[in-house]
């Protein structure tokens, strides 16, 4: 099971922008991970953002609540559907709007050979880069990406181009069965980022599944349509799943096996937000 067709219905939707007269441009970045970090001018890797970005050293700001926002990482064992290294920007780029708040759509296009099932969750979480990236912050990331850019980063010239290259950087250097990524930004208004949002629906289904099935065949049945954060046994479900784990653990003589995952985990919604809503 793959997002062979999510990822064909993402070209149709970028042909319909241009025809609606959104600007659309497109750059061609490096394929390996080691020529995409040398075009980044900032800090990459763990650690390299140890600190919130303040409201007040944000340069700008991506996908609030107010603006709209929507993330989907698609992902195919057939490479050939994803034009390596190409990046596509819908609307204005960051230096070109300081001091706004910018809806924002973030589509990743990952593919490889090998890429299966089992690699779901594993590539779905790769996007939330966490502290990875100088200056750029993801706030919130629970399906949809609230991020910020600080006037540090802006100053050194942080623009779509460099957050296209570190993702596809991270992604390539953390994941050695990707071959080829495409990455798209969208912010020409809420309207086109909120357009995404049903195939958004659709993705976080089919990832559900994905990932119910690969439990599946471990022996545990995730088949609970409730939302584990908002569901009364949760206690109860957590303390199962230690005990399943401390079984396996037992019956392969102490060796580290993970329990089945969260609701949460599943739908590979990425962590909570981070700090307040003044910060």
């Amino acid at each position: 099971m793959s997002f062979d067709d999510q990822i064909s219905r993402v070209a149709t939707h970028l042909t319909e922008l241009r025809a609606n007269g959104r600007a659309v441009r497109e750059f061609r970045l490096p394929a390996s991970a080691d020529a995409l970090r040398q075009g980044v001018p900032v800090r990459l890797g763990p650690g390299a953002n140890p600190r919130i970005i303040l409201r007040s050293e944000t340069f700008i700001e991506l996908g609030s609540p107010a603006a709209g926002s929507c993330a989907l990482v698609l992902w195919t064992g057939n490479p050939a559907l994803i034009a390596d290294g190409r990046l596509t920007v819908v609307g204005p780029d960051i230096p070109e709007a300081a001091g706004a708040s910018l809806p924002f759509g973030q589509i990743l296009l990952v593919g490889g050979q090998e890429l299966t099932d089992a690699e779901h969750q594993t590539v779905a979480q790769t996007q939330y880069v966490a502290d990875q990236i100088e200056g750029y912050m993801v706030k919130s990331s629970s399906r949809n990406i609230w991020s910020r850019v600080s006037h540090g980063a802006a100053a050194k010239g942080f623009c779509f181009e460099t957050l296209g290259r570190s993702l596809m950087a991270i992604y390539k250097s953390s994941l050695p069965k990707v071959q080829a990524m495409e990455v798209v930004f969208v912010t020409s208004s809420r309207e086109d980022v909120l357009g995404l949002a049903g195939m958004a629906q659709e993705v976080r289904e089919i990832g559900a599944e994905i990932v119910k099935e690969h439990w599946k065949a471990k022996g545990y049945d995730l088949d609970c349509d409730l939302d584990c954060r908002s569901c009364h046994d949760k206690e109860v479900c957590d303390d199962i799943r230690k005990v399943a784990a401390a079984r396996l653990r037992k019956e392969k003589g102490g060796s580290a096996t993970a329990a089945p995952p969260a609701r949460e985990s599943r739908e590979a919604d990425g962590p909570a937000p981070i700090g307040g809503t003044d910060a």
